[in-house]
């Protein structure tokens, strides 16, 4: 599909302009859903299922990751098979990805496609592991085939799965120095080229897609963002560098327990708290040539991990504000076209094993691994954020199903009371609505909503917290 990311933001940026305090926001935002579990598995009702959910929960975008290794002739093997490895038609396995791709774009949504490793034994420069060193010439070959499947289905290109931690790329390090973002630009460049092969030159193509924090095994982000563009610790651009043709800077700012204001120690890190690190690190990634102007921040992976899990989750109805108040941060921040929610239902817990290890996978859905609904899943439907200031409340809010202005009643409860109507605001065309109330430290906020159909939707009880100054 080719649509170039100035006609593509149009689709929602008159909405965005009306509203309040949208001279700090992004001026043009939109939601994708990751669900691979039920959408690239094989149960075919429980795909049709889930896509109905979501498009009842407003959403409008899925990202796809799709992995190289899945659809390649003979991914085991260390010799290449002998193909066309341009040609969709020849080799390629296509059938855990065409399902979800046809019927998203059936229904008239639309599909942020990241292609990424692991990739082929084949293709990696020893043949004996699916990371290490991907062939960049074998990446351009596949990138075309791919172009040339699902031109015409995908609206925005990503490139590799968080390329800065070693389960999708090796080496992250050689000898102390992060080397994964040379390898990794070499990617870029070869995917870049090879949809321009297939005839998908005018799409957006993003790059990133990195994880949120560093360690001894992971490259940090901006550390990353520096290596891939050629810059040195100052910003400052290599000669033998020219700019990367990419539309847009794709990240996954997960951050911990301590909710989303937490700020990580090291400032190379970027949770969703200290997102305007990566805004300043583009600024002066622009500034230096080694990118165009104008990069968005494309949010491509996001979830607050909830209970269930001992170790890293937090309680439910703490998942559901923590996730509402790190999208309004998002909204903010006049970089980020985009927001994401990763997983409908949480991964499955491993069996026969003591709780403290059964919880390996991702407890960040809007439902849990068996299928009940956590309140994110209408906190989703009904984000709702308070904030407390010195003498007032701010409450910020979003119906994430309308299509067009619409009214929401904002209701609010003190301890040991009922609920009462505090308030009935009309949102924005693009569904977000604020106010400001008298300061009540224990005051729970929540809001109800009518849909066309006549449905009414209660939000989950919100508590007001104190902004990171």
């Amino acid at each position: 599909m080719r649509l170039r990311l100035p006609s593509l933001l149009l689709l929602v940026l008159v909405g965005a302009l009306a509203v309040p305090g949208a001279a700090a926001a992004s001026p043009a935002q939109f939601t994708v859903f990751d669900a691979p579990r039920e959408l690239k598995g094989d149960d075919a009702g429980l795909r049709a299922q889930t896509l109905d959910e979501l498009q009842a929960l407003g959403v409008r975008w899925l990202r796809v990751t799709l992995y190289w290794k899945d659809v390649a002739p003979e991914p085991e093997a260390a010799k290449a098979p002998v193909f066309d490895e341009r040609d969709p038609d020849e080799g390629y396995d296509w059938t855990r990805y065409d399902p979800v791709i046809r019927e998203a774009r059936a229904r008239g949504m639309q599909l942020l496609l990241t292609v990424s490793g692991p990739v082929p034994k084949w293709a990696t420069r020893d043949r004996d592991d699916f990371v290490t060193e991907p062939s960049p010439l074998r990446f351009e070959r596949f990138t075309t085939a791919v172009g040339r499947r699902y031109g015409d289905d995908v609206s925005i290109w990503a490139v590799w799965n968080e390329p800065n931690q070693p389960n999708f790329l090796l080496p992250q390090f050689r000898n102390g120095r992060a080397a994964s973002p040379a390898i990794y630009r070499r990617l870029f460049q070869a995917a870049d080229r090879g949809l321009r092969a297939a005839g998908q030159g005018d799409d957006p193509v993003l790059a990133g897609e990195t994880a949120p924090r560093g360690t001894p095994l992971v490259v940090a982000p901006v550390t990353f963002l520096r290596g891939t563009l050629c810059l040195d610790a100052e910003f400052r651009r290599s000669p033998r560098c020219g700019r990367l043709p990419a539309d847009g800077w794709a990240h996954h700012p997960y951050t911990t327990q301590a909710g989303p204001y937490f700020v990580p120690g090291r400032s190379t890190d970027v949770t969703i708290g200290v997102l305007g690190r990566l805004s300043s690190a583009l600024d002066r990634a622009e500034r230096a040539g080694a990118l165009p102007r104008g990069q968005g921040i494309y949010i491509t992976e996001f979830g607050v991990q909830s209970e269930p899990d001992p170790n890293v989750g937090v309680p439910q109805p703490v998942q559901a504000e923590q996730r509402s108040i790190a999208e309004l941060i998002a909204f903010r921040n006049p970089r980020v076209r985009s927001f994401a929610q990763y997983l409908m239902r949480d991964d499955f817990p491993r069996e026969n094993l003591p709780a403290s290890r059964r919880y390996s996978g991702f407890e960040s859905g809007l439902r849990e691994a068996a299928g009940a609904v956590k309140p994110a899943y209408e906190g989703f439907r009904l984000p709702l954020v308070a904030l407390r200031g010195r003498a007032r409340t701010s409450l910020w809010g979003l119906v994430r199903p309308a299509t067009g202005p619409t009214a929401v009643v904002v209701e609010f409860r003190d301890r040991g009371g009922a609920w009462r109507r505090l308030k009935v605001k009309t949102t924005s065309a693009q569904g977000t609505w604020s106010t400001t109330t008298s300061l009540r430290a224990s005051r729970r906020y929540r809001v109800r909503w009518t849909a066309p159909d006549g449905t009414e939707h209660v939000g989950p009880a919100t508590r007001s917290y104190a902004p990171r100054s």
